[in-house]
């Protein structure tokens, strides 16, 4: 099998030094929403030179490189253990190169790796089949500020009047971002799964942020749903970094899966602005990112 560890490297240095450009636009277009002089617009504003600066200098976004978590689509002809190492063996470097900060803790002894690598959890790597000769490898970087803020609900909840109805998802969702308030690092992103059980509630909620930022739900009802959150959770008034102002979420993404007649969940993972995703797409010889 042929060793894509540069070429991973690459997809690590590109997620942690250059956000996508569909969010900085919406970054821009919070900036403008802002009122001149108040404390919402001079945090976009830093964010914004912060994202100029390290895409011309190739440092890190966010001095928490957050959790590397990979989405992987791979052919049969792709040994999953092998690329598995491969993965290790580029995280490894990109901490060295200081791409990645050394963020793998021991959770009882509290000692640090050093290189990013854990067990089998750290980093995360989810495995597909591809429906074609394709290899594609999603990124993203979670940090950690915005995972503490991920919340996830058992409907029904009488303290939110939320019934298991897309009703009771908008208002779970809207509290999960009124208690976060600024502390997942706003403005940011929802990623919400409805259904499943509570592991799988949270992989899909994160796996639905590897949607295009300007896309559409497939699902009328859950694309109208998608706005209406995104348009409601910035009329609560949290603003940049919770210093008030009137963007606080940059847009909401959804998805639906089957669950067990007695359980209703409804999870929410929440993206803060460096919302740091790339792909890498191997098409034979070629190799392409995103």
């Amino acid at each position: 099998m042929r060793d894509f560890t540069q070429e991973l490297l690459e997809l690590i240095r590109l997620t942690s030094t250059d956000l996508p450009n569909q969010v900085e636009e919406r970054l821009k277009t919070a900036l403008a929403s802002e009122e001149l002089g108040s404390a919402a617009h001079a945090a976009l504003e830093t964010i914004l030179k912060n994202v100029t600066m390290t895409r011309k200098n190739s440092t890190p976004i966010c001095q928490d490189t957050g959790t590397p978590i990979f989405f992987v689509s791979a052919p049969t002809s792709i040994d999953k253990d092998e690329l598995t190492v491969q993965i290790r063996g580029a995280i490894e470097l990109a901490t060295q190169k200081s791409y990645l900060r050394p963020n793998a803790v021991h959770s009882i002894t509290g000692k640090n790796s050093g290189n990013n690598l854990g067990d089998a959890y750290f980093p995360t790597i989810h495995f597909q089949p591809s429906a074609n000769d394709e290899l594609s490898v999603d990124l993203i970087l979670k940090g950690g500020g915005c995972e503490n803020v991920g919340a996830q609900y058992s409907l029904p909840n009488d303290e939110l009047k939320a019934g298991r109805d897309l009703e009771g998802v908008r208002r779970a969702a809207l509290d999960a971002v009124y208690r976060a308030q600024g502390e997942g690092c706003a403005p940011g992103f929802l990623g919400i799964a409805i259904g499943g059980d509570r592991g799988t509630g949270y992989a899909a909620s994160k796996e639905v942020l590897m949607r295009d930022p300007d896309d559409h739900n497939r699902d009328a009802e859950l694309d109208q749903l998608e706005n209406r959150i995104t348009t409601e959770a910035n009329e609560l008034g949290i603003g940049p970094m919770g210093f008030g102002g009137k963007a606080t979420v940059l847009g909401t993404k959804i998805i639906s899966s089957y669950r067990l007649p007695a359980s209703f969940f409804v999870t929410i993972s929440y993206m803060c602005w460096a919302f740091r995703h790339h792909k890498m797409i191997v098409k034979g010889e070629a190799i392409d990112y995103e």
